[in-house]
C-alpha cells in the first residue's frame, strides 16, 4: 500500500459542465485520477429520452473532453473515471476506444455495468411510501460502489466508464485502488465518500452558487476541486493554483449540506458519519477534512426508477402594475373558460413576483401548468387557448412562452434491491470480471440520535434583519423532497440558530413548506441544520412544474427572511453581526 496522497480532480459536476475543465485539470497542475460526474436523477430521464430517439444513452460530452485530455493523461499516467456511460457504458467506453484509435493512442479501456436492472423480475416498491408503482418502468438502475472502480483500474485499465454508481463512488473507487482498502476499512471508505461528496458537483466546492458569493475572488473563472485522499480517508480540499473561486470552510461546508438527509450518508461502500466530519483551513484555498466514522454500509441498493407520466405544457404570464392578484385571477377565468380546468389531469397555477413594488407598481409571473395523459388535449389546445385572451384580458398582457405542443415527461420513484442480487461486471481488455457483493462486519460505532422536529422556540430579541445576514445555505433535491442546508460560523451562532430554527419555524418562515413533512437534523460539528422538506417537488424534478423545480433557490429565500437576531459578540470581522 502506498502512503503518497492521491490527487483526484473532478472535471464535470453535471451533463453541460465546463466542457474546458478537463483541460485546465490536466494542464493545470499534477494529478493522479481525473475524475467527472455526469448523472444527475433528472440525466437519467434525459438520456432515456434521446435512446428512444435513437441517439446514444451516454453523455457525448465526455468525449469532446476526452478528445482534449487523453493523450496528455496517458503520458502523465492519469487516470481517468467517470460516470458518462450513463445507460449505456459499454457504448460509451467503445466510442472513447475508437477516438484514441483516431488520434494514434494506445489506452485500456474498461467499462462497468450490473447495475441496468431492466428488465425488472418484480413490481417496484416505493423505498419512501412503500407503494407499488402501477406504470411500467422505462429505466431502473442500481447505485453501485466504488469496488467495480478499483478492480478495473487493478487490471490496468487508463480509462474506466461507468452507468450509475454513486457519485462519491468516483473519488471511493481509486482510493481503493490507491490504498488497498478492503471492506473492512470502514473509516477510510466513509472520509473518502466524504471527499466524493465535496468534489462531485464541481466549482459548489470552490465558490460556486455559494451564500456568500462576494468573498469569492474571480467566480468567473472559479477553478474544479481537487481532493487530495489520504490512507486513512482524511483529505484535504484545494484547486490548482492561479484559478479563481475559494475552497474555505464555509464553501466546503456549503458543499456538505447539499443534498443530504439524516447524518447517516447511506453509501453500498460505507455509512459516512456525518456528525463527525470536522473541517479545519489548514491554509489557502486548502481544507483539511478529517475524523470522519464509517459504518458498514446497508444491505440494499438503492435504485433509480424513470418512467413516463404523461404530457406537460406551461404558458407564463406577466402581470404588472397595480392590482396583481386581481389580474391573476382574471387571466385564469379567461383561459378556464375555454378550456376547463377540471378537463385536465393536473393543474398547477404559480403566481410568483419578480419585482419589488416601485411606487405601487410591480412585476410577477403567472405560470399555468397543465399535465394530461393525452397529449392533444395539453399541447396547443392548451396553448392556443392562453393566447387567445390576449387582447380581452388583463391590461399590459404579454407573455413569456409562443404557444407551443405538449412534451413528455417523466416521474422518479427511489426504490432499492437487496446487494447481492446486483452483480456489477467490469470489463477490461476484452476480459470479463465478475465483482461479487461483500458484506463487512457492523461498525460498533455508537448511532446518531434521530432528527429533531419539535416546536418553534422563542424569537430571540436583535434589530429585524435578513437571516442570510449571519447564515449561508443551500438547498437542493432528492426525488420529489427537497433539502435545506443552513449553517453559521461560530459557536454563539449556532447556539441561536439550533434553539430558533426548528421544522415549525421553517413552515412559518418559508410559505411553500407550510402542511408539509418536515425532517430536522442536527450537525453541530458543522455549526449546521440540515432539513428534509418531504413531497416539496410532487413525483420529482421531471414531473415537477415549480418555477424552481430543483429547489435550488429554496435556501436563499429562507436567507432573505427578516426577523430579530441578536447582536452576537464572537461574530466574524466580515459579518455585520
Amino acid at each position: 500500500m502506498t502512503t503518497r496522497r492521491v490527487r483526484i480532480a473532478n472535471c464535470s459536476g453535471f451533463y453541460g459542465d465546463r466542457l474546458s475543465a478537463a483541460r485546465e485539470m490536466v494542464e493545470g497542475g499534477p494529478i493522479d485520477v481525473l475524475t467527472g460526474d455526469w448523472l444527475a436523477e433528472l440525466t437519467m430521464m434525459i438520456l432515456a429520452g434521446n435512446r428512444l430517439k435513437g441517439r446514444p444513452g451516454y453523455a457525448r460530452t465526455f468525449l469532446t473532453q476526452m478528445e482534449q485530455v487523453l493523450g496528455t493523461c496517458l503520458d502523465r499516467g492519469i487516470k481517468i473515471v467517470s460516470n458518462a456511460g450513463g445507460l449505456d457504458p459499454r457504448a460509451c467506453a467503445e466510442a472513447v476506444s475508437e477516438l484514441a484509435a483516431r488520434l494514434g493512442l494506445s489506452a485500456s479501456v474498461a467499462h462497468v455495468t450490473g447495475d441496468d436492472l431492466m428488465p425488472l423480475d418484480g413490481p417496484v416498491v416505493d423505498a419512501v411510501t412503500g407503494e407499488i408503482l402501477a406504470a411500467t418502468p422505462i429505466t431502473a438502475n442500481a447505485y453501485l460502489g466504488g469496488r467495480p472502480i478499483a478492480v478495473a483500474l487493478e487490471h490496468g485499465a487508463d480509462v474506466v466508464v461507468t452507468g450509475r454508481v454513486t457519485d462519491a463512488a468516483l473519488v471511493t473507487g481509486p482510493g481503493m485502488w490507491w490504498y488497498g482498502w478492503g471492506p473492512g476499512d470502514l473509516d477510510a471508505l466513509a472520509g473518502s465518500v466524504v471527499a466524493g461528496h465535496i468534489i462531485e458537483c464541481g466549482c459548489q466546492a470552490t465558490g460556486g452558487n455559494y451564500a456568500f458569493f462576494g468573498e469569492v475572488p474571480d467566480l468567473a473563472h472559479c477553478g474544479f476541486p481537487i481532493a487530495e485522499l489520504r490512507a486513512d480517508g482524511s483529505s484535504v480540499i484545494t484547486k490548482h493554483p492561479g484559478t479563481g473561486g475559494l475552497v474555505s470552510v464555509g464553501t466546503v461546508t456549503a458543499q456538505l449540506l447539499y443534498e443530504i438527509g439524516s447524518p447517516r450518508y447511506l453509501g453500498p461502500d460505507a455509512t459516512a458519519r456525518f456528525d463527525t466530519i470536522r473541517l479545519e483551513q489548514e491554509g489557502p484555498d486548502r481544507v483539511l477534512v478529517s475524523g470522519v466514522r464509517g459504518e458498514a454500509p446497508p444491505a440494499t441498493l438503492k435504485v433509480a426508477v424513470n418512467h413516463l407520466g404523461g404530457y406537460r405544457n406551461t404558458m407564463t404570464l406577466v402581470l404588472t402594475g397595480l392590482g396583481i392578484e386581481e389580474k391573476a385571477r382574471v387571466a385564469q377565468e379567461a383561459v378556464w373558460a375555454r378550456v376547463p380546468r377540471e378537463s385536465f389531469d393536473q393543474v398547477h397555477v404559480e403566481l410568483t413576483p419578480m419585482l419589488p413594488p416601485a411606487g405601487g407598481a410591480g412585476t410577477a409571473l403567472l405560470r399555468i401548468t397543465v399535465m394530461d395523459a393525452d397529449k392533444a388535449k395539453a399541447g396547443r389546445a392548451f396553448s392556443s387557448a392562453v393566447v387567445e385572451t390576449g387582447l380581452a384580458g388583463y391590461p399590459g398582457f404579454y407573455g413569456l412562452t409562443p404557444p407551443g405542443d405538449a412534451s413528455p415527461y417523466g416521474v422518479f420513484t427511489a426504490s432499492s434491491v437487496d446487494a447481492e442480487a446486483v452483480r456489477a461486471v467490469v470489463t477490461v481488455g476484452g476480459t470479463r470480471i465478475e465483482v461479487p457483493h461483500v458484506a463487512p462486519s457492523e461498525s460498533a460505532h455508537e448511532p446518531v440520535a434521530p432528527g429533531s422536529v419539535g416546536a418553534a422556540g422563542s424569537p430571540a430579541d436583535g434589530p429585524v434583519r435578513p437571516l442570510g445576514t449571519v447564515a449561508g445555505a443551500r438547498s437542493g433535491d432528492k426525488g420529489g423532497d427537497a433539502n435545506l442546508g443552513v449553517w453559521v460560523r461560530t459557536a454563539e451562532q449556532y447556539a441561536w440558530l439550533s434553539d430558533f430554527l426548528t421544522a415549525d419555524r421553517l413552515r412559518e418562515l418559508l410559505p411553500e413548506t407550510a402542511g408539509l413533512p418536515v425532517e430536522r437534523f442536527a450537525l453541530p460539528n458543522l455549526l449546521a441544520l440540515n432539513f428534509v422538506v418531504r413531497g416539496l417537488l410532487g413525483r420529482g424534478v421531471a414531473a415537477s412544474p415549480l418555477l424552481d423545480a430543483q429547489a435550488k433557490a429554496l435556501g436563499e429565500r429562507l436567507r432573505a427572511v427578516s426577523m430579530p437576531i441578536p447582536l452576537f459578540s464572537d461574530a466574524p470581522k466580515n459579518d455585520i453581526s
